[in-house]
């Protein structure tokens, strides 16, 4: 059976887990047959793949997802009774764990000797945390103030990470002071790249999101999201600025690798006077020479003279897109900020 026929079955009772799914939940009155997305990228929606009972395991926003080597797939909330749940691709749940954060808010997942670990950002306790998937904090750093790095009035408020080939980890200070901080994987402190501007191509507008893409082995480098200018900025590791992908229309959360692919949640799409809109979120598609191939939820894309055209939300399946992890069918299970405190969605690709 391969993947395009086959659908998980996100009701499937097994012994031995936490929950069961409570029956009849629906999320928005969902349509069994609904398909949204363009061209080869075209994904059947489940609303209810995540769903369990908000008593006994409570969510807020859900902020990111990661997948492991198991193919668990790993959910982040600022829910301090549970910020992690761990599924399987079923939406089984498996297991919790919390670290008590209300700020909890950026996940990336990485593998160091053949042991995989978290990196987790608190926007409240201004701090970021590796830890081990059972939750056991080995390293955490803290405001860049306190080695000089910042000024004492300077915000930190970070946002994501990513960890290089070497082990340096990165830190998108997104909602603070807008730059990219490198550390070593002991967390002792390199250098900081970016800063605030509107206008300059080295700078950010809510650095929110920064990934390690691979696709060229010989030359990995750094996408880091401009949420605010609706684009990626391409960066070398030791933070020299490339190029900036546009994304008009479209305010990005974090690039997420998969293959030749690049994924994206869109937070908010600029549905009235060019200007963001609340509740106006969708899925984006890039494919290697940086060219939107589809948008699940949102227009489809369009390039004249080419340059990509304005895209935007076109059906109201998503509130606000945080993130989107691909597991290993190509499947996408896309998690929400400020969405009523929804579980995260499955798309199923057809």
């Amino acid at each position: 059976m391969n993947r395009r026929d086959f659908i998980q079955d996100a009701s499937i009772v097994m012994s031995g887990t936490l929950l069961t799914k409570p029956i009849g939940a629906l999320a928005f009155g969902t349509r069994e047959d609904l398909v949204i997305g363009h061209g080869d990228y075209r994904y059947k929606v489940n609303k209810e793949w995540g769903a369990l009972d908000p008593n006994k395991y409570p969510v807020n926003d859900c902020h990111e997802m990661v997948m492991d080597k198991k193919e668990r797939i790993i959910l982040l909330t600022n829910e301090p009774r549970n910020n992690v749940l761990i599924y399987d691709k079923s939406g089984r749940l498996l297991e919790t764990w919390t670290l008590n954060l209300s700020g909890a808010h950026g996940l990336s997942i990485h593998e160091e000797n053949g042991s995989e670990f978290l990196y987790i950002t608190d926007v409240i306790r201004d701090e970021v945390y590796k830890t081990t998937l059972k939750g056991s904090v080995l390293l955490t750093i803290k405001h860049p103030k306190l080695i000089s790095q910042y000024q004492d009035c300077d915000k930190f408020k970070p946002t994501e990470t990513c960890v290089g080939p070497n082990g340096d980890i990165y830190i998108a200070d997104g909602y603070g002071s807008q730059y990219v901080l490198q550390y070593s994987s002991k967390g002792e402190f390199i250098r900081k790249f970016g800063g605030d501007s509107a206008i300059q191509e080295d700078k950010f507008k809510q650095v929110h999101g920064i990934a390690l893409d691979q696709r060229d082995p010989k030359n990995p480098t750094l996408l880091c999201t401009a949420r605010m200018k609706n684009c990626f900025k391409r960066f070398t590791l030791e933070g020299k600025y490339i190029e900036s992908i546009y994304t008009p229309g479209a305010y990005l959360s974090r690039a997420v690798i998969k293959g030749e692919m690049l994924y994206s949640g869109v937070c908010f799409s600029a549905l009235r006077n060019h200007y963001l809109t609340p509740n106006s979120g969708f899925v984006t598609i890039l494919n290697k020479n940086n060219i939107v191939v589809s948008n699940p939820g949102g227009t489809a894309p369009i390039y004249i003279d080419g340059k990509l055209q304005p895209i935007v939300q076109d059906q109201a399946i998503f509130k606000h897109c945080h993130d989107v992890c691909v597991d290993n069918d190509d499947n996408l299970y896309v998690p929400q900020w400020n969405a009523g405190k929804l579980y995260p969605y499955k798309l199923t690709r057809v």
